[in-house]
């Protein structure tokens, strides 16, 4: 009786072309994982959108959009920074408070100060004080953590406490109010609270922050020190001056955040930014900063911004308690984390 050999290739060849397919479908899915979430929370936001008396989706209508952009771009400048500062193994509590005694200083240059000037040039210096405010703190603390040696947690948290009270002590814990009309704290809260201007200070923030952490030797160094301090220091990098330079940033972006709140808001309010140190964080975090340091990119902080801002935007329309949508906020830091700790892993 003859036997027949049974070619058992095309069907091996099959399999591992079919292995090889999900291998890469899974490489793809860890190295583009932020991108996946986002447009998923963007499908989830549509579905879940209430609808409008004339049958619109709220969450697609230009007026929330513009609403969206306004709420994320604060949180999303200082993001930009705190990832910087992160993947350097650091971290700033103290960017609410810093927020806060920003804008109240430009409200009391724009409300109190009455100088012989045009609007435009009183406005300017007014923005210039809060941005070298912001950017002088940032130095401070920068050079205690650098020089001192001291953990940048204790820093940054004794910043967040003592600059609360700088930010309530200049203002007898009241707000400063800005005007509506044509005078120059009206025309500075229509000018920078504007979609265009919010819209065109996220995109040119993260080009500049992109430039600057990926295309510079001074990115270089940062990543180098977060990597690996010690192998840093012996390698003759300037790693003070870096660190100096990261929390200087960071006191730079929080400055301008805290003049956009005031814009938006058309006050400055002691009490503003409280708890946002902990939305910028998440910015950085769930855009794939590692919270350990050494990792971390702006186009993922970009990604990062939107998720934050595009699900904050629809809990809200659904009125989700604020304190819900704080711990749902909390769980994504935790999925996000442990999501870098699996992609490390493989």
């Amino acid at each position: 009786m003859k036997e027949y050999a049974v070619d058992t290739k095309p069907a091996q060849n099959a399999t591992a072309r079919s292995a090889d397919f999900w291998a890469r479908c899974k490489r793809f899915a860890i190295k583009h994982q932020g991108l996946i979430v986002l447009i998923v929370i963007f499908v989830l936001a549509i579905v879940f959108s209430p609808v409008s008396r004339k049958g619109h989706l709220i969450f697609l209508t230009p007026g929330n959009l513009t609403d969206l952009v306004r709420s994320m771009t604060p949180a999303a400048v200082m993001g930009f920074a705190m990832t910087m500062v992160i993947i350097t193994a650091g971290i700033d509590l103290s960017v609410g408070s810093t927020v806060a005694v920003s804008g109240v200083l430009v409200a009391m240059l724009l409300q109190f100060w009455k100088p012989a000037l045009s609007i435009p040039a009183q406005i300017t210096i007014a923005i210039a004080a809060g941005l070298v405010v912001g950017a002088f703190i940032g130095f401070l603390q920068g050079v205690i953590i650098a020089f001192f040696n001291i953990q940048p947690f204790i820093v940054t948290l004794a910043g967040m406490i003592g600059l609360r009270g700088v930010a309530r002590w200049i203002v007898n814990n009241e707000r400063v109010g800005l005007g509506l009309g044509d005078d120059v704290s009206g025309k500075f809260g229509n000018w920078f609270s504007s979609k265009e201007f919010m819209l065109g200070s996220f995109l040119i923030t993260a080009l500049i922050f992109g430039i600057l952490l990926h295309k510079t030797v001074f990115g270089r160094y940062v990543r180098a020190i977060g990597g690996n301090a010690q192998a840093a220091r012996y390698a003759g990098l300037p790693t003070r001056s870096v660190q100096i330079g990261v929390y200087t940033l960071m006191g730079l972006m929080a400055g301008f955040a805290g003049i956009l709140m005031t814009a938006r808001t058309t006050c400055g309010d002691p009490n503003t930014g409280i708890s946002m140190e902990l939305d910028v964080i998440s910015v950085a975090a769930i855009g794939g900063t590692n919270m350990g340091g050494g990792l971390g990119t702006i186009p993922g902080t970009v990604i990062g911004a939107l998720i934050v801002g595009i699900l904050t935007n629809i809990l809200g329309l659904n009125n989700v308690d604020f304190n819900i949508q704080k711990v749902i906020m909390a769980v994504i830091i935790i999925l996000a984390v442990a999501s870098q700790r699996r992609q490390k892993e493989a």
